[in-house]
């Protein structure tokens, strides 16, 4: 007999287990979860437990979702059910669920970014009344097609998250950009963000913010947000980017760009290529 049930903020170590035994099946790569990162996922990601549900077969956990909430709307962040319990409905019952507890209490909108490798996700999101939103890409530079000519750094200053938000630049003009590189996780991850800009006597003309992966003092790091307000061809994005793939960084990753939030033309002109990609999914909550 099946049963499902959302969860609460004391059912942490229900959904690592649910999440261990439903989403790594699929992803054997990636580390097992923890209680201490799924707490990081709150604080980083906005996932509310209220917004989490299992799904169980007698009392194992066979089904998970994990739901993000913010103002804008809620996130499915994972969503896996048992290589065993497949195509039994469990998927679409807890989209339907989660759907018609939001229809009830808001936000009425629903993403999920799902890879676009994952024909059996995707589907399942089509079915269940989802609709293609956007394409996101990942892009990757390496040293080797980045530009290595000399850059000038004379205007080139480290920058904070808070720096930026006191001048403004989190504001609604904000491009849109995916949950995990959205203004509430930045904020949220100001810590560990490492930032740098070029900027005139008047303002910040361009700006640069990443996080390091691992510690290989010249390995990869991760593009949170990536800006410029000057048409320039791309030269003041290449003063911060350049400098750092010729001393620390090997590759920078820039994953799940919106194709609004910064043009395909200018990332292939600083050297950026695509390899990979996302497809997001919205819909608006219904009561079933």
């Amino acid at each position: 007999m099946s049963a499902y049930r959302f969860c609460r903020t004391d059912d942490i170590g229900l959904l690592v287990d649910a999440l261990n035994r439903c989403w790594s099946p699929y992803f054997p790569d990636e580390p097992p979860m923890t209680p201490e990162v799924f707490k990081r996922s709150i604080r980083d990601l906005q996932v509310w437990c209220s917004s989490c549900m299992v799904a169980f077969s007698g009392s194992d956990p066979v089904g998970v979702l994990i739901g993000a909430k913010r103002p804008s709307g809620t996130l499915v962040h994972k969503i896996a059910v048992h290589p065993d319990h497949r195509r039994q409905g469990h998927g679409r019952h807890l989209l339907a669920s989660l759907g018609s507890k939001l229809a009830i209490l808001g936000p009425p909108r629903i993403v999920a970014e799902v890879p676009d490798a994952l024909d059996a996700a995707c589907g399942l999101f089509c079915a269940s009344g989802f609709t293609q939103e956007a394409l996101l890409t990942d892009y990757v530079l390496e040293r080797k097609d980045c530009d290595a000519r000399d850059v000038a750094e004379g205007f080139v200053i480290p920058i904070t998250v808070d720096d930026l938000a006191a001048n403004g630049l989190f504001d609604g003009a904000h491009p849109p950009a995916c949950w995990e590189r959205s203004v509430e996780t930045l904020t949220a991850r100001k810590g560990e963000i490492v930032g740098r800009a070029v900027a005139s006597d008047e303002r910040i003309e361009a700006y640069l913010l990443y996080v390091k992966c691992g510690v290989d003092p010249d390995g990869i790091a991760a593009i949170v947000s990536l800006r410029t307000f000057i048409e320039d061809g791309g030269a003041r994005l290449g003063q911060l980017l350049v400098p750092l793939l010729g001393r620390g960084i090997g590759t920078f990753l820039f994953p799940k760009v919106h194709p609004a939030e910064i043009s395909e033309e200018l990332l292939e002109t600083l050297g950026f290529h695509p390899a990979g990609g996302h497809v997001l999914y919205a819909a608006r909550a219904r009561s079933e």
